[in-house]
């Protein structure tokens, strides 16, 4: 993709986080090799998010690692994995310039052609010059995977990607989600919804309670999933 050397493998070592004096995530651990999607699922309140985020460095956990192939996560400076929350943050400005201002903030050379090279991959052209925080949900989460996407990250991470959308949006997202794939780069993503994991995952991690269940080629956690905990919750009876 950028000729550069790959900060994977993630190796996620018996991660433990604590609020409150509840353990919200217990000795979670997993390695994720460059390449695929992979899925992160499990009932509401299981630890996908707050996983998601330990990952990407915004919160620190009480116990445990994360750790790249490179130390930090970084290449030239540059953090090489990108994030997109369930609701993205827009700027108070265009569509166009919260592109600019990514780029720009990350001293990336030739930030407004850059721009306009992720405009014209997203299908966002002719919506340059529009106000962010005036597009419709699926249009804001095309502009926020835009955005990651120009940073030239190694792993691009997504949180419930179309939780707030309708069918027609959600289809469009999950056609660049696994575009994205197609093309080398690496997806861990959160979803609460089962089709879509069936659609795009190559892999599952089965979070129940802050544990780690299961963590299996995507085919095979549909047709024998192992634990007690994934059974219930594909059969819809574990809720939380």
């Amino acid at each position: 993709m950028h000729g550069m050397p790959s900060i994977l493998p993630l190796r996620v070592e018996n991660l433990v986080l604590e609020r409150e004096g509840r353990r919200l995530l217990d000795a979670v651990s997993f390695i994720l090799p460059a390449g695929g999607i992979t899925a992160l699922i499990g009932p509401n309140g299981a630890g996908k998010s707050l996983t998601l985020r330990l990952c990407h460095g915004l919160i620190r956990p009480e116990g445990g690692s994360v750790a790249w192939s490179t130390g930090d996560g970084r290449i030239a400076g540059r953090p090489r994995h990108a994030m997109v929350f369930q609701r993205p943050v827009m700027l108070r400005r265009s569509v166009r310039a919260n592109l600019v201002h990514a780029l720009e903030a990350l001293s990336f050379e030739r930030a407004a052609t850059r721009a306009d090279t992720a405009l014209a991959r997203f299908g966002l052209s002719d919506l340059a010059e529009r106000p962010a925080r005036l597009l419709s949900g699926g249009e804001q989460q095309r502009l926020a995977i835009a955005r990651a996407w120009a940073l030239e990250p190694d792993l691009l991470m997504l949180d419930e990607p179309t939780a707030h959308l309708d069918p027609g949006a959600t289809r469009q997202i999950e056609g660049i989600i696994a575009g994205l794939a197609g093309e080398g780069m690496t997806i861990l993503m959160t979803t609460h919804d089962l089709g879509q994991v069936r659609r795009l995952a190559d892999r599952v991690l089965f979070l129940h309670a802050g544990r780690l269940r299961e963590d299996a080629p995507a085919a095979r956690f549909f047709q024998a999933p192992a634990s007690p905990e994934a059974r219930a919750f594909l059969a819809g009876d574990l809720l939380w």
